[in-house]
């Protein structure tokens, strides 16, 4: 009976497929586009091969039809959808809370109809030197994918559309407009993880400043300052928030953090920086460089002896160059090895290394930029954040919830598919840093 259903179905698949001209089949490949991983998409030769995919990543199946149906609707084949058991009307009403074509997507779609084969002449002049130097035939939905290959259309930064948009057909703008006013936000990810065995707890103080950061999306809000501070506070740190200082203003203050008086009363020195920046370095509000080792160093052992033998943890969320890390694909059933953990025993000593018992989190390996998502800030903060919260209830230490939020941002891509990030955890640590279970629950889950 099962198989019956199922042959039905995708006999249903094949008579709306058989309905389905090519530019409909571009169509359905267009409004994909933030649902399917691109490689795939760009092989797609018919309905069917969209249909396949969908159904690959479970958006389609028997039960299931509504995102079918929503295409069918946007690309205004009304008539296929009662193949679906739907209607028009049925549809616009379920679109509120079942949809799952994003409204840039929609705006992008609306504008590429609106758009006459001598608007689109006037638009591939006007951009000639963002296109192939050899001679291409494109259609608007084709431009439109290019621009966003090239990174200068993302759902974030519409500037150059409506530019074009202002000298072609001013009218188009109107659809712009309508997006703009019209934004929303992007699911985060979340992964589980066994909890571990748990050893020494630490608690201390957290020093955060900001300036204005770079991304390759759009510039900083607050928001993510916020969640910090946040989670930090919950984890029982004093937090102290310094923004927008000059490359002279960061270097005063870490002398002033390496003279405090109170670390003698701490347990650790946590600084989160978020900032933009280069190879070893971050910016101040001046544009300034402000080398990461000549901060971390007024906090060795022999410069700031009141925190000798404590950790000093550092979290850098910023670039550290111009390169963007592209995906690696790997079989589906390559192996992860069962890492086995070691735990070190310390025979006391009467000396330790200068540079001990530190950790610096980059947000990204030397030489490559970092992402962020404009309403839900950067990967990179959004994992340590979200981390944090999960597993520091289970008992788990930095290096295992540094380790969590790799594979977090490791697993997040831009929405073509082309754009990854890794961060990079290093540490001189000789001991597990673990945080005191808070009695409270997560930020995340208090209203």
């Amino acid at each position: 009976m099962e198989d019956d259903v199922s042959l039905k179905f995708r006999q249903q698949l094949l008579l709306i497929d058989e309905n389905l001209v090519a530019e409909d089949v571009a169509a359905l490949k267009f409004l994909c586009t933030d649902l399917l991983p691109f490689r795939k998409l760009e092989s797609v030769k018919s309905a069917v091969d969209v249909f396949q995919l969908l159904m690959a990543e479970e958006y389609l199946n028997e039960e299931d039809t509504f995102l079918l149906a929503e295409l069918l609707y946007r690309i205004k084949c009304h008539s296929l959808l009662n193949k679906l058991g739907y209607t028009k009307e049925k549809v616009q009403e379920c679109l509120h809370e079942k949809g799952r074509v994003s409204p840039y997507r929609q705006m992008l779609y609306e504008l590429s109809e609106n758009i006459t084969d001598e608007m689109l002449k006037d638009i591939i002049f006007l951009l000639q030197n963002c296109l192939p130097k050899r001679r291409i035939t494109l259609s608007a939905l084709e431009l439109l994918i290019l621009l966003e290959k090239q990174g200068l259309l993302t759902e974030n930064n519409v500037q150059m559309l409506e530019e074009v948009c202002m000298n072609v057909s001013p009218d188009l703008l109107e659809t712009v407009n309508c997006y703009k006013r019209a934004k929303v936000s992007l699911p985060q990810q979340e992964n589980s993880v066994p909890v571990k065995e748990s050893s020494l707890s630490h608690t201390g103080h957290i020093r955060v400043f900001s300036s204005p950061q770079e991304t390759s999306i759009k510039p900083v809000d607050s928001n993510i300052n916020e969640e910090l501070e946040r989670v930090f506070t919950w984890l029982g740190l004093d937090v102290r928030t310094y923004t927008d200082l000059t490359s002279q203003e960061i270097k005063e203050l870490m002398r002033t953090w390496q003279c405090w008086q109170d670390h003698k009363d701490s347990d650790c020195f946590i600084c989160c920086i978020l900032s933009h920046g280069e190879s070893g370095a971050i910016y101040g509000k001046d544009e300034e460089l402000v080398s990461i080792r000549m901060i971390m160093s007024h906090f060795t052992a022999k410069q700031c002896p009141q925190l000798a033998e404590k950790p000093k943890l550092f979290f850098i969320q910023a670039c550290q160059g111009k390169d963007i890390q592209c995906p690696v694909y790997v079989e589906a059933d390559a192996q992860i090895p069962d890492l086995s953990s070691m735990q070190q025993n310390i025979s006391p000593s009467e000396s330790i290394p200068e540079e001990a018992d530190f950790l610096l989190g980059m947000a990204t390996i030397d030489g490559y930029v970092s992402f962020r998502h404009v309403q839900q800030g950067t990967w990179y903060i959004q994992a340590l954040c979200s981390k944090l919260q999960l597993l520091v209830p289970r008992g788990e230490d930095i290096l295992s919830i540094l380790t969590e939020v790799n594979e977090d941002v490791g697993r997040r891509v831009d929405r073509l598919g082309t754009k990854k990030q890794m961060p990079q955890p290093a540490y001189t640590l000789r001991r597990k840093f673990i945080f005191p279970i808070p009695r409270d629950p997560p930020p995340s889950q208090q209203h």
